[in-house]
């Protein structure tokens, strides 16, 4: 398989499973009362059959290894992300930060909001890593990896402070979350994250122009290009790019506010 081809499919997957992500949260808003509860248990089937393709594709170097891999990852963090946008599993403290907190007391009341969350991304990251231990195909465990080091990158920017903040997917059991944003200039965790990405840029571009074999080239392919992404979503954060219209088309509309 040619090596465009499998970043193009890495592309697409980004893409298309954010998409149907945020086309769930959103009917779960319109619809309101279980419906996030509902959506999550219904899911559950998605999570199982991700889980299944990280332990399958561990004992299997092949092609097949590595695609089954790189998907069941995606699927057990795509899970895991919906039972946060959900509010299903978020973290203890849903209220809204209070003005006027600084340092340590602002980072707690953070913490507080995304605990149960950050700690279930942990235990993904834990539970992938030692199905993986043994095995002859790493491609689901980088894959996690750089999703969860990308993610906590991001949501520490979020919070240090970045110029640019997309808030019109954030659901209605998140709105909390919006006072712990800053918006205003970068910080030392910005370049940090972009020089991070960079380097496992080209940590995964190197296993690609040395892979020994077509399965090890499409692994690298792919998880380059993941890296890549996580680089790009970080820019976002800065440079004003309409990424939004990506998936504003597909979604439903947004749920009018009621009156009291």
């Amino acid at each position: 398989m040619p090596i465009w081809v499998a970043i193009l499919i890495a592309v697409f997957v980004w893409w298309f499973t954010t998409g149907v992500i945020l086309y769930v949260i959103r009917h779960a808003d319109r619809t309101g009362g279980d419906a996030y509860k509902m959506a999550v248990l219904f899911s559950v089937p998605v999570v199982a059959l991700g889980v299944a393709g990280v332990i399958l594709s561990v004992a299997d170097p092949s092609l097949t290894g590595v695609y089954l891999g790189f998907f069941g990852a995606l699927l057990v963090w795509g899970w895991i992300e919906l039972t946060f946008l959900s509010g299903v599993i978020t973290g203890p403290d849903r209220a809204p930060c209070p003005p006027g907190l600084r340092g340590h007391q602002r980072f707690w009341r953070a913490w507080r909001a995304l605990a149960h969350h950050e700690l279930l991304l942990l235990l993904g990251l834990i539970g992938i890593a030692g199905i993986s231990l043994w095995g002859d195909n790493s491609t689901a465990l980088w894959t996690y990896t750089i999703l969860f080091f990308a993610r906590i990158s991001a949501k520490l920017n979020l919070f240090f402070g970045v110029p640019r903040i997309n808030v019109e997917f954030i659901p209605k059991p998140l709105e909390h979350l919006k006072t712990h944003f800053r918006q205003g200039p970068i910080t030392l965790a910005f370049p940090l994250a972009i020089m991070g990405l960079s380097l496992a840029i080209g940590f995964f571009a190197e296993r690609l122009i040395s892979a020994g074999n077509p399965a090890e080239a499409v692994s690298a392919a792919l998880l380059t290009a993941l890296a890549a992404l996580a680089l790009l979503e970080h820019w976002l954060m800065v440079v004003p790019l309409p990424d939004a219209k990506l998936w504003r088309w597909m979604l439903p509309a947004s749920p009018r506010p009621t009156e009291d």
